[in-house]
């Protein structure tokens, strides 16, 4: 995204708390300027960032994340400089509560952080009209203080699909032509649902003995659940027969485009997103998607992938078998419309043209 910023006239400068190389070189490369400032507590990144707001003197300062919302909101105002936020996920709601990792008296002082220092923000950014709608009111937004915006992607990074393409990455994995491929890439979430679809697998290998299931994706407090779920697959529960299940889990990709011209179902079993980011590479490249019908996704996907329920696997198992056996001529034309709402709004130029006007209204 860097690169359609500095092609609009935007000096972007991007400040992060924890090492991560490889993403500094390639915004380096695309010509924002990557500062760091070390760790720790709210209070003492907010005590740093003012500083650096103080000797660089931006225009904006444009917040992203619970931890940096907090600490940028508080060091962009001490340090003199507007701030604006952006609201890429719901939080605080039912849902949230519903997840074993987090406790109530938790997400109640983090939502309690997060209004208040919304106090400091002169206008929000929001990924979609589900995530304005539902996170206005929690954190006391006025709903003329929200610009949608979605994100965007390279047409041209994503690369196009093909046969050629696709039959590459399989022998990559190790999948030949006429094994059905069903493809999941989230992290090991609670949000991510992805227990839902192993759930799930027995029905679809009933009627597809021989798919496969990859599931890409960093590890997370459901990791464990993940894996004992797998275990649980072979014939007699045990970790010797895991072979026998037909799932892997394949770790964290830096090839998710490959792998969704690869799949004969890419799954998105989600219980909740604020957009779905996936999904819009999903629509770039047309590739078969099953979903969960939550928050944004029938708005962003419900003209092109089968949508199902949230937490529910014989639905999902169902969707699973249709996209994997449909005709391909329909397959054909879930494509085309994907392909064609990706051009009408979800481009890099699209996107980086609302950011700026967000800017510009932020800015007046």
């Amino acid at each position: 995204m860097a690169g359609p910023y500095r092609d609009r006239g935007v000096q972007l400068d991007v400040v992060t708390f924890t090492g991560r190389d490889g993403l500094a070189a390639e915004l380096e490369a695309a010509g924002a300027t990557v500062l760091s400032v070390p760790g720790g507590s709210v209070p003492k990144v907010a005590l740093e960032l003012r500083g650096l707001v103080r000797s660089r003197r931006p225009d904006l300062v444009h917040t992203t994340l619970f931890d940096a919302d907090l600490a940028g909101r508080i060091g962009g105002r001490l340090g003199g400089a507007p701030v604006v936020s952006s609201l890429v996920n719901v939080a605080y709601g039912p849902e949230q509560r519903a997840n074993p990792a987090l406790t109530p008296w938790k997400l109640e002082v983090a939502r309690v952080a997060d209004r208040s220092t919304a106090r400091l923000v002169r206008r929000f950014h929001a990924l979609s009209t589900h995530v304005a709608t539902v996170m206005g009111p929690r954190l006391g937004i006025r709903p003329d203080h929200i610009d949608v915006v979605p994100r965007g992607r390279d047409a041209a990074r994503l690369g196009a699909p093909g046969p050629e393409r696709r039959a590459s990455v399989r022998r990559e994995l190790g999948v030949d032509d006429t094994t059905p491929l069903v493809v999941a890439a989230a992290r090991h979430e609670y949000q991510k649902g992805l227990d839902v679809l192993i759930r799930a697998w027995p029905s679809i290998r009933a009627e597809m003995p021989t798919a496969r299931l990859l599931i890409g994706g960093r590890q997370g407090n459901e990791s464990a659940l993940l894996e004992r779920l797998i275990d649980e697959q072979g014939p007699d529960g045990g970790r010797e027969r895991r072979a026998d299940g037909g799932i892997e889990l394949i770790g964290p990709r830096d090839d998710v485009p490959d792998l969704l011209c690869a799949a004969d179902a890419f799954v998105v079993p989600s219980r909740w997103e604020g957009l779905g980011s996936i999904l819009v590479e999903a629509m770039a490249l047309g590739a078969p998607v099953v979903a969960t019908s939550v928050g944004p996704i029938p708005d962003l996907a419900g003209s092109w992938a089968r949508l199902v329920p949230a937490d529910d696997p014989s639905a999902l198992a169902d969707a699973v078998v249709a996209t994997t056996g449909q005709p391909a001529a329909e397959a054909a034309r879930r494509a085309r419309v994907a392909a064609q709402q990706f051009e009408e709004g979800y481009t890099l130029d699209a996107v980086a043209d609302a950011m700026v006007a967000f800017y510009e209204r932020a800015l007046a």
